[in-house]
């Protein structure tokens, strides 16, 4: 299994603090970054965009966040994508069932799927185990 890079942005503190716990009890995730809204994680990739070793191989994508949501984060990380090193999965995450967003969310080829709040540390290894 690979070592792997999670980015979580998200505004919830709480949230944050209980997928740290999940993602920390598994083995292959090498790091976690927290990110309380899209323009923060932005500026990150951006500024490492050449470190891949800084570069998510994961990204556990909230919606509705301050600053900038998901959606627009979204919108620039796909002008990103073609200038990184490497390949990255991003999974929406939200406690919204709004047909709107799930349905906006799967028009999104580069989304690899929409995850409802709270997930279950079952699920986030299954997810992991994946790409690793």
């Amino acid at each position: 299994m690979k070592p792997i890079n999670v980015f979580v942005i998200d505004d919830d503190e709480i949230y944050q603090f209980t997928i740290g716990v999940i993602l920390k009890s598994i083995p292959n995730v090498n790091s976690i970054q927290m990110f309380g809204d899209g323009a923060e994680a932005l500026e990150h990739i951006l500024t490492h965009k050449n470190v891949e070793s800084e570069l998510p191989d994961i990204v556990f994508l909230d919606i509705n966040m301050p600053v900038m949501d998901g959606f627009q984060f979204m919108d620039e990380f796909i002008e990103l994508l073609p200038k990184l090193s490497k390949s990255t999965k991003v999974y929406m995450v939200s406690s919204s069932m709004d047909p709107k967003d799930i349905k906006k969310a799967d028009r999104i080829e580069e989304i690899s799927d929409y995850l409802v709040k709270p997930l279950k540390s079952t699920h986030i290894k299954e997810i992991l185990l994946e790409i690793s």
